[in-house]
């Protein structure tokens, strides 16, 4: 007798406790298959200290197959999914095309930034949903301040020196208060120009910082933010973002080369493909977390509308402590159905209520509430921390080992040169995979590399047409990273364009025939230039180079202008706009 057939969409927090739980439930008895564009399950919440320098990229991820020993991972992007037929497409790394029949399907494809129709913040802006982003804003801070100290004028130095972050929900606020630290240690290394220090803003429309959580939480965070000298901007937006600096609502210009754009995340485009009755964008589901006249087909995570039982009437929030949960409900589900005699009877619904949230603002600094009980300063870092390596199903011993040297020693002030800035845009449905040259399935269908399309700008309003910046702060601060410090029932069950011809796509920006082999290309063109991405260091490489230390760029006018409007060392600094496809993964 055939085993049944499972099919999970997505190794994000949904997908990895699902395919966990079922793995254990069905003990060798149904294929669990998990498709996902990474070998690796991400702990999102700790990504802003990788962007840091705290903690090395490996430690937030767990390799699928070393943990789920019983499921088979396959590495693609899902692209369509048969309901009738009950098969998944999808598009492996190397662009090969393949599909997964079952029986019961899993839809935990997650969610991507959320772009908003502001002019420029689309070829101007990074977001931070992936490890290459986290690893590129590394990079880029570090590139910054070594540039400024590096006796530019004062004009310059200063911009380079301000960082300009959107949104003050988790991400945001944590990216901030991480960031700042590390600036500092950054400009101790590399002193700047008597005067200039670090400057960061943090902007947000709503009236306070983490508007989302207990307002407690918010003011020991605001106060944390703005001793350690970050700007907190709130009602105040970015009306327009330029090469050179960003104008704010309140009509004051910035000039900045860094714009981080943390102002919330979308559903992943998977799910509303699919032609099911749809909540802004997710798959509406029953409690049981089964899409409705379809009993094979479950859903969790971002990619689901999923009834909150707590509050009649609402849907449980995008955040990573209701995905991880809802995974466990929907692996133990399917399970269920699978059984002889197996039906709705079986199936439990979703419940949670939340005990408490804790925030990391870097150091020994952090906000948390456990249990309703409010905390500040290092008590609430250690409950922080504490609750990351609980609730983290890998590598434990590897991030305490990190955050003790970072405690003990000073942090290496390196550029590893390892992500391009046009190969991380804002404008990707997958933040989880980095863009490569010349892979045509990726493009965009847009004025210049990289820009957005008018599905992704429109993508970010409601169905109503309302600027889902405006709303709610559930809607507005979507992020996958929202730490609840009860999310740790599973601790039991953890285990530890220069024109010249690319061999092959996969390779990235890496060319036999560059000058450069420890950096990489450009591709060219006067379109997709961000704030302060075309800097020499990002070159081309090549085998045959009689100058490795230094990058080699893409020629022409345009990049010609890109460097001198930029400001950076001499040589050509082309454009650098990319992205990646549509990834489908719970992010």
């Amino acid at each position: 007798m055939r085993r049944p057939r499972i099919v999970i969409v997505g190794a994000g927090f949904a997908g990895y406790r699902t395919a966990r739980t079922l793995a254990r439930a069905a003990r060798g008895r149904a294929d669990i298959t998990l498709l996902n564009p990474t070998d690796y399950f991400l702990y999102l919440p700790l990504l802003p200290q990788v962007a840091a320098g705290i903690l090395e990229p490996r430690r937030v991820t767990v390799s699928l197959s070393g943990t789920l020993r019983e499921v088979r991972p396959v590495l693609g992007e899902a692209e369509h999914v048969d309901l009738d037929a009950r098969t998944v497409h999808y598009t492996n790394p190397e662009g090969d095309k393949g599909a997964l029949g079952y029986d019961r399907l899993v839809l935990a494809a997650g969610s991507v930034n959320k772009l908003l129709p502001i002019p420029g913040v689309a070829e101007h802006a990074h977001g931070f949903r992936g490890l290459p982003e986290a690893l590129y804003l590394r990079d880029h801070l570090t590139r910054q301040v070594e540039l400024a100290a590096s006796g530019m004028n004062a004009d310059e130095c200063t911009a380079r020196c301000t960082f300009v972050v959107v949104g003050a929900g988790y991400t945001g606020t944590e990216v901030a208060a991480q960031g700042k630290l590390f600036t500092d240690a950054l400009v101790r290394a590399h002193p700047l120009r008597r005067g200039i220090r670090p400057r960061w803003l943090l902007l947000d429309l709503a009236s306070r910082v983490l508007p989302e959580l207990d307002e407690r939480l918010s003011r020991t965070a605001d106060r944390v933010l703005r001793e350690r000298g970050v700007e907190v901007r709130t009602g105040t937006s970015v009306k327009e973002a330029t090469r050179d600096g960003v104008l704010l609502t309140d009509g004051e210009f910035v000039d900045t080369r860094t714009l981080a754009w943390c102002v919330g995340v979308r559903p992943d485009p998977l799910a509303e493909s699919l032609g099911l009755p749809m909540e802004r964008g997710r798959l509406l589901v029953e409690p049981t977390l089964q899409v409705p006249g379809r009993p094979e087909v479950f859903a969790c995570g971002d990619a689901a509308a999923v009834p909150d039982l707590e509050r009649p009437g609402e849907y449980t929030p995008m955040t990573a402590q209701h995905a991880w949960r809802q995974g466990k409900v929907a692996g133990q589900n399917v399970a269920a159905s699978l059984m002889e005699g197996g039906g709705a009877a079986g199936l439990r619904p979703y419940r949670h209520r939340d005990l408490g949230f804790v925030v990391d603002l870097g150091g020994v600094q952090a906000a948390a509430n456990p249990l309703g009980v409010h905390l500040s300063g290092p008590a609430a870092g250690a409950v922080a921390r504490g609750y990351h390596l609980a609730a983290m199903p890998g590598n434990r011993v590897r991030v305490a080992a990190d955050w003790l040297l970072d405690a003990v020693l000073p942090r290496q002030d390196v550029q590893l040169g390892l992500v391009r800035s046009w190969s991380v845009p804002l404008d990707t449905a997958s933040p989880e995979l980095a863009r490569v040259p010349g892979d045509q399935r990726h493009e965009p269908a847009a004025s210049g590399p990289g820009a957005a399309t008018e599905d992704d700008v429109n993508a970010g309003n409601g169905a109503d047409g309302e600027n889902p910046y405006d709303k709610n702060a559930d809607d507005r601060n979507e992020e996958n990273d929202v730490k609840d410090v009860n999310d740790v029932d599973g601790v039991d069950e953890a285990t530890d364009g220069s024109g010249e011809h690319h061999p092959s796509p996969e390779d990235g920006s890496q060319s036999i025939t560059s000058p450069t082999p420890e950096v990489g290309r450009h591709s060219s063109g006067e379109s997709g230039s961000r704030v302060g991405q075309s800097s020499p260091e990002e070159g081309s490489q090549s085998i045959d180079s009689p100058t490795p230390e230094v990058g080699r760029h893409s020629s022409g006018p345009a990049a010609a202008r890109s460097d001198e409007s930029a400001g950076n060392e001499p040589g050509p600094g082309p454009a650098e706009r990319g992205g990646a496809g549509d990834a489908k993964g719970d992010r």
